[in-house]
């Protein structure tokens, strides 16, 4: 059905129905179509992508738990992809002090230079999958999302 051929008044439960169905949709055609370049064009994939983009935003380092919870993934899958980024010399692993069980990664230099190489490409690969949208309706559409999550994360704050 096109948005032309729906009714002026539609419940709000339908509305909220399609508009979580339309997000599933194009998430999913986004991120397909991302897992594909970032594999072809760097040889890497998405999660890898993602924990380097967390630790690129942390240059501090992570603790891998914090970094578990940043990503919403389990300890087993950071520890995997750590792994793999430690033994490209990405990342590093240090001891925490006062904590033998924890460990704090952070990207190395060359993690840093190949994290911001990827990361341009990734801006541009993006900005052309949502190329039907202006600057604008970006804006826009982002602020509406973020009063949805808002409102949801209160609602979990109180229930």
């Amino acid at each position: 059905m096109r948005p032309q051929d729906l009714p002026d008044e539609i419940p709000a439960s339908k509305a909220h129905l399609r508009l979580w169905l339309r997000l599933l949709k194009t998430n999913r055609l986004i991120e397909a179509e991302l897992r594909e370049r970032l594999r072809v064009q760097f040889g890497t994939t998405l999660p890898r992508f993602d924990v380097m983009a967390a630790l690129h935003r942390n240059p501090k380092g992570m603790k891998m738990s914090e970094l578990s919870r940043m990503l919403m993934v389990s300890n087993g899958n950071v520890t995997g992809i750590i792994d793999r980024l430690t033994e490209d010399a990405l990342v590093l692993r240090e001891a925490v002090p006062g904590d033998r069980r924890a460990a704090r990664v952070r990207l190395t230099k060359a993690g840093v230079a190949e994290f911001e190489r990827q990361a341009c490409v990734h801006e541009q690969w993006v900005s052309e999958l949502l190329g039907g949208l202006d600057a604008c309706d970006s804006r826009q559409l982002a602020d509406t999302l973020e009063v949805a999550l808002t409102v949801r994360e209160e609602g979990a704050d109180h229930g």
